[in-house]
């Protein structure tokens, strides 16, 4: 690991993490209040996935729909207008919308084909926008002085990686950079995280071995063909499994690459020396 002690830690004039877990779990809270105390700097993966490597085909996807509106249609033809998102830190909007959802067109749903396009998209934009966080650890120091260093991942990074290869080339790159913390829900997280999503049913990656399966599984419990099938309550049921399938991939994660701390713990946090600690207490002695 980057700081194989307690006392390493400690004594680093750099600190760089990096954290990891299910979307709701508190990161993007805690990297908002490491910033917030000035000395860090806060990388987001989705934000950078969604402006710099996916951001040509969501305003292309927003410019599709304006062309169908006879009057956006000549102001864009005479480029009169200009058309983009507005994707920050805490509002991913644009880029979840893009991704969509598989089965009726008519409640919103694409074809299953097109949804997987934009999910290989997604998944090559994730892998880069990962990739680019040695250089933006440097840029972090060199334009702003930054020596603190967190890095806001998307809850499908397991995804992306083989987090059962200790070699992963990936995640190898990363943990010479930065130190991966995973925080880990209770059952009871869990159940209020499918809870939350049931009410608001959003977007998400997923492997395209997990998703076949779980689109074939879902049209035989059905009894529904694609075009037939609700977008949401398909996306519903698929992240209750997304669940169970991403846990252990975290916490292989956790062993052969950083370490854990629990969603309560980074409830307790106020500041950053706050989290200083309790990473420390999470090192080995």
């Amino acid at each position: 690991m980057l700081y194989p002690t307690a006392e390493h830690w400690l004594n680093a004039p750099r600190k760089h993490v990096m954290l990891f877990g299910m979307s709701g779990l508190g990161k993007t809270h805690l990297a908002n209040l490491l910033r917030a105390g000035g000395d860090w700097f806060h990388y987001s993966i989705d934000y950078r996935i969604g402006t710099r490597y996916m951001g040509e085909f969501i305003a292309d996807n927003f410019k599709l729909e304006a062309m169908k509106v006879p009057l956006l249609r000549e102001l864009l033809l005479t480029d009169s207008v200009y058309i983009s998102s507005n994707i920050t830190f805490d509002n991913l909007a644009p880029l979840s919308t893009y991704l969509g959802k598989p089965g009726n067109p008519d409640k919103g749903g694409l074809a299953f084909d097109d949804y997987m396009i934009r999910q290989d998209q997604h998944r090559s934009a994730e892998i880069a926008a990962l990739s680019d966080t040695p250089h933006f650890i440097a840029r972090a120091e060199a334009l702003y002085g930054y020596t603190n260093f967190v890095c806001d991942t998307g809850g499908s990074i397991c995804e992306v990686i083989d987090p059962d290869n200790a070699h992963d080339p990936l995640m190898t790159r990363l943990a010479r950079h930065v130190l991966p913390i995973w925080i880990e829900g209770s059952e009871a997280h869990t159940a209020e995280l499918i809870r939350r999503f049931d009410r608001a049913p959003k977007p998400m990656y997923y492997q395209p071995d997990f998703l076949r399966a779980a689109w074939a599984d879902y049209q035989r419990e059905t009894c529904l063909d694609g075009p037939r099938i609700d977008p949401d309550a398909f996306v519903r049921w698929t992240y209750a499994r997304a669940l169970a399938h991403r846990a252990p991939r975290y916490r292989a994660m956790a062993r052969n690459w950083g370490v854990s701390v629990t969603a309560e713990e980074i409830t307790r946090i106020r500041r950053a020396d706050d989290f200083v600690s309790l990473i420390a207490e999470n090192l080995p002695k």
